[in-house]
Order: structure tokens, then sequence, then C-alpha cells
């Protein structure tokens, strides 16, 4: 079947330009959603979004290799449309943080599970046909919003303000890379914690930058942080597009090689 045709990997080498990079997205994502919601009437944002979401999926599935600027922009609007989603959520329907946290990571296991199952491996090295691609994009999207719940439960109802959130998630997402250095965990596991942490990590320094100070923000202001977020995602992405960085060699090299994929 199509679904199993084998091809090029399609995502990037895990380095650290590609944690900078995924970064920039859930700052991206938090600024840049947070500005249109508010800016614009809700339901509009979220329609364009979403066709934004579409429009670069699409295009990503039906490249035969890794491309920096379409993987990365595809990253950024999952990054937008997630966070909104995950927001009308909670301000259209009232769902408390709490609830939706633990209903998001539901989903987030079933995918991970049904993954699994059919693939037999959950590593973002084995992304070669648009089965697993499909899989892995579902798997993206279900940590943005898990991240997005995480984040706002962290800062609002818990209490910590966006600088605290913050500061623990940014303690906390050093934990699963010194678990695989100093203590042999599961790369794959230990890759996957620290790419959902990655979004309340970056959703929270965009809002402590640009939510007003009565919210315990700095005010700069969403479009401002949202804008200055997008110039260093173009200027990262148009570096790894040049250089080719985070591309890998050829399919002709071991998986196993990549230490970061044992």
């Amino acid at each position: 079947m199509w679904l199993d045709t084998k091809r090029a990997v399609k995502v990037p080498r895990v380095t650290a330009a590609f944690w900078v990079v995924k970064l920039l997205t859930t700052a991206l994502g938090e600024s840049v959603s947070d500005y249109a919601v508010h800016r614009f009437d809700p339901v509009v944002a979220v329609a364009v979004g979403f066709v934004g979401f579409v429009v670069a999926l699409a295009v990503q599935l039906r490249l035969p290799r890794y491309v920096a600027a379409v993987y990365w922009v595809t990253v950024a609007m999952v990054a937008v449309f997630g966070t909104m989603a995950a927001d009308v959520v909670h301000v259209r329907f009232h769902v408390a943080y709490g609830v939706s946290t633990a209903a998001f990571a539901v989903v987030l296991a079933v995918v991970f599970v049904t993954w699994y199952r059919t693939e037999r491996t959950l590593s973002i090295h084995t992304i070669d046909s648009t089965r697993r691609e499909l899989f892995y994009w579902c798997t993206v999207a279900a940590t943005f919003a898990l991240g997005t719940a995480v984040g706002d439960l962290t800062a609002t109802s818990v209490g910590l303000g966006y600088f605290g959130a913050g500061v623990l998630f940014a303690c906390l997402i050093a934990l699963p890379g010194l678990a695989w250095r100093f203590g042999g965990l599961n790369a794959v596991a230990c890759f996957w914690v620290a790419y959902v942490l990655t979004r309340p990590l970056g959703a929270s320094i965009a809002d402590w930058l640009g939510k007003p100070r009565s919210l315990h923000g700095l005010a700069y202001g969403d479009g401002p942080v949202g804008a200055s977020f997008l110039a260093l995602f173009v200027v990262a992405v148009a570096w790894l597009a040049f250089t080719g960085f985070d591309a890998r060699p050829d399919r002709s090299t071991p998986v196993g090689s990549d230490r970061s994929a044992r």
C-alpha cells in the first residue's frame, strides 16, 4: 500500500539546533495565537489557523524527503493552530485546565499506543513512510495540545506565574537529557518527554514577555513579541535550509549510527 512505501526519513537530525528552533515555534505559536484571537474574531482566527495548518501539512506529506523550510513551517502551523484549539477548549467551553490536561494526556497516550502497535517503534529516526509520518504529526499535534494545557495549568491554576512556570519547565526539560546521558534511560522516551516540555517552556517565555504587568508579564505585547519570535524563526530556518545542518546524509546511513537514536 502507498502508506507503507519506504522513502527518505522526513524529519531532521536531533541536534541542539532542533531544540532551539522547536522552542522558537512554541513561543511563536503562543504569541501569534494570543494576538490573533484577541485582535480578530476568534472563530475566523481559528479557521485561518486550521487552513494554514492543513496546507502546510499537505505540502509536507507530498515531499519525498526532508526539506527544512517546509518541515519547520508545518511545525509552526501546528503550534499556532494547536494553541488556538487548546485555548478554545478552556475559553469557549470553560473546561478547567486540569481536566483538559488529563484529556490531552489520554489522547497522546492513545496515539502512542496505536503508533507502537502498528509500527513497533516510536523513534523519529524511522519516519520513512506516509503512515509513520501521519502517526508522527498526530503525535506532534497532541504534544502541543498537552503542553499548552500543562503550561496554563502551571502558570494560572497552580499560581506560579509565567516567569515561575518558565523557570520550572527550563529545569524539567534538562532532566530527560540527563536521564539518557547518565542514567541510560530509553532515548525515545526521553525525547518525547522533552518534546512535550518544549511547549509549556516556550509558551511561558512568550507570555511572560507579552502579557501585561497585571498578569505578571513584562507588557511588551503579544504582537511585538510574536513578530520578534517570527523574525528569529525565519533566520534560524533560513540558516538550516542554507547549510543543511540538520539534514540526514542519506538513507544508507544506519539508524543506529546516530547516537541520539539509541
